[in-house]
């Protein structure tokens, strides 16, 4: 357990290097969660105003469910393909501007749309899944299929930007880099979801406390320690969520050209890569 999060920290200091090389990446994490909000925005107006669960699902909140996941997905991986297209460059060694991420992204805006819906798809099955209230096993089934697909698709936005193809030949070139390369073991995607767990953990415990202490003496000030905790852990979602594309930039490179890229040679990613 140690050696994990020992690698895992090593990772995340990797991976944070090549944030520090270029702090204009967490842009593009930052513009995905307004962007993503703004989403929110658009469709829980007309649920509320138009009543549409009220009697239930439905076919037209079927509909809506999937236009939601669909725009969800879209920006979601818009923004990613945009990161990975800018972190890319930098990993091999060139210097990215905003600019070059979007054009990279915007040059795939088909398949990155394709791909949305594929997920969106996915997403409501899988959630359907999970939400049967009264069969354990199906829920089960459900969230250990979540997993398998998470895993599976973890390099389809690296793919998608640096090759021209469609979703599906994406999400079959994801699953044959992952079966040829690190297997069962997503070091990677752990590791990073650990390390920032423990992160986000302490960060809301510590404010909750300090606001609580707080509370006693000013009302003013325990708001203001929550604000500022919730700063803080947006702040930390966003550079998880850079430090993870650029892990997946960094993997589908390793994966394709057979060589750790700048600032990974150390962390033994050969290991991670060996052949079950």
């Amino acid at each position: 357990m140690f050696d994990k999060f020992s690698r895992s920290w090593t990772l995340v200091k990797a991976s944070a290097a090549v944030l520090r090389s270029d702090k204009e990446l967490l842009v593009f994490p930052l513009l995905s969660g307004l962007a993503a909000m703004v989403v929110v925005a658009t469709f829980i107006i007309p649920v509320f105003a138009l009543k549409i669960f009220e009697n239930g699902m439905g076919v037209g909140g079927a509909i809506l469910g999937f236009l939601f996941y669909l725009c969800q997905y879209f920006v979601i991986f818009f923004f990613n393909a945009a990161l990975v297209g800018a972190a890319i460059i930098r990993l091999e060694g060139g210097d990215p501007t905003l600019a070059d991420g979007f054009n990279a992204a915007k040059s795939r805006l088909g398949p990155i749309l394709g791909y949305a819906a594929i997920a969106a798809t996915v997403g409501m099955l899988l959630q359907a899944m999970k939400n049967k209230d009264n069969n354990f096993l199906v829920r089960m089934i459900g969230s250990g299929l979540g997993v398998a697909w998470t895993l599976s698709t973890f390099l389809v936005v690296p793919v998608l930007v640096q090759q021209n193809i469609g979703p599906i030949d994406a999400i079959k070139e994801s699953v044959r880099l992952l079966k040829r390369t690190w297997g069962e073991n997503a070091i990677g995607n752990v590791g990073l979801g650990l390390a920032f767990g423990l992160m986000m953990f302490g960060v809301i415990a510590i404010g909750l406390l300090l606001a609580f202490l707080a509370a006693s003496a000013s009302g003013a000030l325990a708001v203001t320690i929550i604000v500022i905790t919730v700063l803080a852990a947006v702040s930390l979602g966003v550079v998880q969520s850079a430090l993870s594309a650029i892990y997946s930039a960094a993997l589908y490179r390793f994966a394709t050209a057979g060589e750790a890229p700048q600032g990974f040679e150390a962390l033994g990613l050969q290991d991670a890569f060996t052949q079950k």
